[in-house]
């Protein structure tokens, strides 16, 4: 039954983004290749003193970027601190200055990393005016790199890659807005709830009170899964009822993590002229996504260990309405795109069980990745694997028409660097300094030994991977994590952009070169799997040492 049970929860799953893949992916492609304005576009256009018809160059287009995640960053900020004057504060005090940066830093990086109870600590004004606009706003900062990279590559001679405030303003307008009030509606049929009631004293059995929170939940829980943002409303994300009453609502979360990422290839392969190229990166990103699902459901479904094998299975941590197969499904979903949400606790995972979430994330998120995250993430990996394939037929690699060489390689090879450097130096730092690590290890570290261990890393690696996810047994909200943590978020999402849109720019500005019969077509079997091949040597392998200190030296204890 449980297998069945899984082979109908996945088979409805890849059933359904195979009939999104087609129209999403087309439709997000006239987002982006259309001419015409909106009205309410075009208002807000003039307010802001943008003129759409006009192109930027990479240069340009990063400081919009910047300048706008820059301006989003003091804004949450601010409201935090100023939580107690807000409306719908619910009585909740200021939000600490570190905890603010944090989190500030957090949702404007599109991680929503949470070193907090949301319930506790957040009003409705500070959730729905500053996380929730973050969630929407930051997922559109994504595609509209991800769709300057595209069009890096399918243009020639060109010194524009689009304009940024166009790309930003499409993305939310047309595309997240409408699909998240679409997915809020379907998730209140489920039984999330939507509401102001603030608390509700209620009267338990035993004759004692409770106060059951409330909130705007399903408006929020849509964008946060739509946007890969994962920033549950409650502590327990979406293993709490009133965020994820049922195991279909859980189904559905998964299908709006899914849905853009798995569709972006389409947008991909019709923007260069190629269709056939979307289906070789979409083939990279299910090979991957397949692949860590069944191994994580296969560890949790044996479960080593004394009272899992008692029990059936590793079922510590999860909910018995998602079972099994329903937590390791969400779970793979959630660290395979950026969206860190949970519907079960990954630290109560088994060892080699809760290696894989870390490893989906140390992947570069690339399969499918977050919103234009993931489709940037290995587009930069696809050209990595051209150059190593011209080495070795001793050809100057080419993909789709544009020369790579020295400037290419050395900022697709910075991007690869800067994820990995965040997360070793910080888990590093976190031991090494004598002060921070009695601190980290006596009040952050509830797990000592190789489990601890593991904790940190994944915190580091979730925060540089803008993920958001966290082995639940380790508290982040010290001085140093906050800190470290915000700012290995901020890192790791504006320098690999720095390098993308450099990237486009350097892209654009060349001449298309004819494909020869020394041209290495990419699009067939043999590039999709050069380009598995490299993504793991090039990212999975370079944690392999610290991960034995881990996780594999818990597991295999």
């Amino acid at each position: 039954m449980d297998v069945l049970t899984a082979v109908i929860q996945f088979g409805t799953l890849a059933l359904i983004l195979a009939l999104l893949y087609r129209p999403l992916g087309e439709y997000m492609a006239r987002i982006f290749t259309s001419r015409k304005d909106l009205k309410i576009e075009r208002g807000f256009y003039r307010l802001i003193g943008v003129d759409s018809s006009t192109e930027q160059s990479w240069q340009s287009y990063l400081r919009g970027v910047l300048w706008f995640s820059g301006v989003g960053l003091i804004f949450v900020y601010l409201l935090q601190r100023l939580q107690t004057v807000l409306p719908y504060s619910l009585g909740l005090p200021a939000v600490p200055e570190g905890l603010s940066f944090n989190t500030a830093a957090s949702f404007v990086g599109n991680t929503n990393w949470q070193s907090y109870s949301p319930e506790l600590t957040m009003g409705y004004t500070v959730q729905i005016a500053g996380l929730a606009v973050q969630n929407f706003v930051s997922a559109a900062v994504g595609i509209a790199v991800a769709i300057a990279l595209v069009r890096g590559i399918a243009r020639s001679r060109s010194g524009t890659i689009g304009n940024f405030w166009v790309d930003l303003t499409r993305g939310t307008l047309r595309l997240l807005l409408p699909i998240s009030a679409l997915g809020a509606i379907i998730l209140m049929a489920g039984g999330v709830i939507q509401n102001f009631n603030g608390f509700t004293e209620i009267s338990t059995l035993s004759g004692g009170t409770q106060n059951l929170p409330g909130g705007p939940v399903a408006s929020q829980e849509a964008i946060k899964n739509l946007g890969t943002n994962g920033g549950g409303f409650f502590n327990a994300n979406a293993a709490h009822p009133f965020e994820n009453p049922t195991a279909w609502t859980s189904l559905f979360q998964n299908v709006l993590m899914l849905m853009i990422p798995f569709a972006l290839p389409r947008t991909f392969g019709r923007m260069v002229g190629d269709k056939r190229q979307g289906y070789a990166i979409l083939a990279v990103m299910a090979t991957f996504y397949v692949a860590s699902l069944v191994i994580l459901s296969s560890l949790e479904r044996a479960g080593r260990g004394t009272a899992p094998e008692l029990a059936g299975a590793a079922l510590e941590g999860k909910e018995q309405r998602f079972g099994i197969f329903g937590s390791t499904l969400f779970g793979s979903t959630s660290t395979l795109t950026s969206t860190g949400a949970v519907n079960s606790m990954h630290d109560s995972y088994t060892a080699l069980g809760g290696m894989m979430p870390m490893l989906n994330m140390m992947l570069g998120e690339v399969a499918p990745g977050g919103v234009g995250s993931g489709l940037y993430g290995l587009l930069i990996l696809a050209i990595i694997a051209v150059f190593v394939a011209g080495l070795l037929v001793g050809r100057t690699p080419e993909y789709l028409g544009k020369k790579i060489g020295p400037t290419q390689i050395k900022l697709a090879s910075l991007y690869i660097l800067v994820m990995p450097t965040l997360v070793l130096v910080g888990t590093a730092l976190s031991f090494a300094i004598p002060g921070i690590r009695d601190d980290v290890t006596s009040t952050s570290i509830w797990n000592p030994g190789n489990h601890g261990l593991s904790e940190v890393l994944y915190a580091f690696t979730s925060a540089a991977n803008n993920n958001g996810s966290a082995f639940a047994g380790l508290t982040a909200n010290t001085p140093w994590l906050n800190t470290t943590l915000g700012l290995a978020i901020l890192l790791g999402r504006f320098i690999p952009i720095v390098f993308v849109l450099a990237l486009a720019g350097s892209l654009a500005a060349q001449d298309k070169v004819p494909a020869t019969a020394g041209t290495m077509p990419t699009h067939r079997p043999l590039f999709v799997g050069l380009l598995i091949g490299v993504t793991l040597i090039v990212t999975a392998l370079t944690f392999f040492p610290v991960l034995t200190l881990g996780p594999l030296a818990e597991g295999l204890l």
